[in-house]
């Protein structure tokens, strides 16, 4: 299915690029979430208009996540679980308890899909976690699972 691109997309393309990709992938996802449209003639008119607009927006969107990135790069957050005596913690700490400690520490609100786990945090410890806050820019924090009991 041919669609244009209105942002920029990692490892799809840039802001008005005509692609073909599968039918679910422009359905599901690139469309749904206003990343996309299909690309009619008119559609291609439209975007060729509004690629400058389309391109500062893309520009505020990443200066706003070189801010984010910079200001949280490399630190380090604590989130206490349960835990058995092996270390391992009853569930797992999800991408959305990582964006509520974000936002209640830093005051920044980070969707978590966007948030991705380098491995599954299952035990105490400390864990890798990379953000993907704009196509073009990533930023690396750990998160320490520490045990409820410990003091």
């Amino acid at each position: 299915m041919k669609i244009i691109l209105l942002e920029n997309v990692r490892k799809v393309g840039s802001i008005g690029d005509v692609i073909d990709v599968k039918r679910g992938f422009a359905r599901n996802y690139l469309i749904s979430k206003k990343k996309a449209l299909f690309a009619s003639k008119e559609n291609i008119k439209e975007v060729s208009k509004i690629k400058s607009d389309l391109s500062k927006k893309d520009q505020e969107k990443k200066r706003e996540a070189k801010s984010i990135s910079e200001k949280i790069q490399k630190k380090e957050y604590q989130v206490k679980k349960l835990a058995t005596e092996n270390k391992e913690l009853y569930g797992s700490v999800k991408p959305t308890e990582i964006a509520k400690i974000l936002y209640s520490v830093e005051k920044i609100e980070i969707n978590p899909s966007l948030i991705q786990p380098v491995k599954e945090i299952k035990s105490l410890g400390t864990f890798k976690i990379i953000l993907n806050l704009h196509p073009e820019i990533q930023s690396e924090i750990s998160i320490k699972v520490i045990s409820e009991e410990d003091k």
